[in-house]
């Protein structure tokens, strides 16, 4: 790809300030119509060689835009924060909200190609890390963000005498350095092969590449100002509509619907004596193990999913009697508010992401998508349909970060449910617990059903597997929750 760069690509310069005042009002005005409309946002992906003149691109896009809405994510070598969680969580932290243009300098290819380079992974692994950025940017193409990615190319001569000038401080303007580890012609070489095999396989529709000769500043820069009007023109398009989901298992009307919650056998329960003395001792391997100098390579994520009234706070409470309170959090999961909704819907999920070495816990989670938005239509059939696969990632890239992610579901029959739905409108300090929405949802108790029996079908993996717990009886549900937990941080750290 690179050798049709070596043809002289030039813009005369009186020509590109003729064609400028143009260029920036047409810029400025798709902007406005981005800032307005509120419903996408763009990243720009800035990458190159050191001495391509990614700096220079960076301050001319200020000179032209609305900067106002104009943010710089710049990612050098990670800090202790980011270190101590996976390597996504720093991109999903800074991600721009609607209306936003995020410019990013050391994205998430800077490490992929940096390994390639330096021989760290092979090239399965390096196809691999490449298959899941596809995955990355098709998902944040369908929630809203136009990803931009522009590769600078200048030859290495070139390169390396802007460089020169910089080292002698006598460039124009600062410099940006990216590829410390890019020394001489030999790395450079292998960086441009491993970039040409990324732009092969990662070039799509949705996310395409750019490749800029940006010898010539003139043209540069006149190249980058017509690949972000493309990507404006593509944000404020309107919306087409969502592919048609992929057609279900077919299953005649005739036979029954498949019901995971069916098989669970509810009449499990535990004596008190037996509940008092197993409870203590799960909780005290939690602690253990949360406290031990294996877990600070590690960390706890734990969702709580279930039938409303099956018991989730009371068996949070008495995880949290195992943890130490300086290193775990709850997150209570309620409808997303106008900050989340103006970014993809796992933004506010890898924001809460621990520390390694804590606990987060999740009281309702990401698996709303699936569940409560299907069952209430609040989002597309092709929507919640995809986010089954992009939950699979989601737990996957923290798993592949050492976390141990344990899921539950809190299983309870229509009655018992009732029941307590009864008791806490008898009780004054239960009362708040209970909504009109909670008695309305009972209606579409099948609909819930259908939706948790795929929900654990398509996101039960090896890696971050379902449980499903018998909550009939709460006693048994706290023991069963607890030494699930206790297991699996065992297996893992063991």
């Amino acid at each position: 790809m690179f050798e049709s760069m070596k043809i002289e690509h030039r813009l005369d310069k009186a020509a590109f300030k003729a064609m400028e005042p143009k260029l920036r009002e047409d810029l400025l005005d798709i902007q406005a119509d981005l800032i307005a409309a509120k419903k996408r946002s763009i990243l720009v992906l800035l990458n190159g060689a050191d001495g391509a003149g990614k700096g220079a691109v960076l301050n001319q896009l200020y000179g032209w835009l609305d900067a106002r809405k104009l943010v710089t994510l710049t990612y050098d070598t990670p800090t202790d924060e980011e270190r101590a969680r996976p390597p996504m969580w720093r991109y999903w932290r800074d991600m721009p909200a609607a209306g936003e243009i995020g410019i990013v300098l050391g994205s998430w290819y800077h490490d992929i190609l940096s390994c390639r380079v330096s021989g760290t992974d092979s090239r399965t692994r390096f196809g691999e890390r490449l298959a899941a950025v596809n995955r990355l940017e098709q998902m944040l193409w369908r929630e809203g963000v136009v990803v931009l990615k522009l590769w600078l190319h200048v030859e290495a001569d070139r390169a390396e005498g802007r460089m020169a000038q910089a080292k002698a401080g006598s460039a124009d303007r600062p410099v940006v350095r990216e590829w410390d580890e890019v020394k001489g012609r030999k790395e450079r070489r292998r960086l441009e092969e491993a970039a040409t095999e990324a732009f092969r396989i990662t070039s799509t529709v949705d996310a395409p590449w750019v490749v800029v000769p940006a010898a010539d500043p003139h043209y540069r820069d006149a190249m980058v100002a017509e690949a972000l009007m493309d990507a404006l023109h593509r944000a404020t398009a309107p919306a087409l509509p969502p592919p048609a989901p992929a057609a279900p298992l077919f299953q005649p009307e005739s036979l029954p619907k498949a019901s995971i919650l069916s098989t669970l056998d509810y009449d499990r329960t535990i004596s008190d004596a037996a509940y008092r003395s197993e409870l203590e001792a799960q909780q005290r391997r939690i602690t253990e193990i949360t406290q031990s100098r294996k877990f600070r390579r590690s960390g706890l994520v734990c969702v709580f999913e279930g039938s409303d009234a099956a018991g989730k706070s009371s068996t949070i409470m008495r995880l949290r009697q195992a943890l130490d309170p300086r290193h775990f959090r709850v997150h209570p999961i309620s409808a997303p508010t106008d900050e989340e909704r103006a970014r993809p819907y796992l933004w506010r999920f890898w924001r809460s992401i621990p520390r390694r070495g804590d606990v987060a816990v999740f009281d309702r989670s990401w698996y709303g998508r699936v569940l409560v938005e299907r069952v209430e239509n609040f989002t597309p059939e092709a929507d919640w349909e995809r986010a089954y696969g992009e939950i699979n990632d989601f737990e996957h890239e923290l798993t592949q970060s050492g976390y141990v992610v344990v899921k539950f579901w809190l299983a309870i029959t229509p009655e018992e449910q009732a029941r307590r739905f009864e008791e806490r409108e008898r009780i004054a300090y239960k009362r708040f617990k209970l909504t009109p929405e909670d008695w309305r949802n009972r209606e579409k108790w099948p609909l819930y059903d259908a939706a948790v029996t795929d929900m654990v079908d398509r996101t039960s993996t090896y890696y971050a597997p379902w449980t499903l717990v018998e909550a009939q009886d709460k006693h048994w549900c706290r023991v069963k929750v607890l030494t699930t937990i206790a297991d699996r941080l065992d297996k893992a750290l063991g």
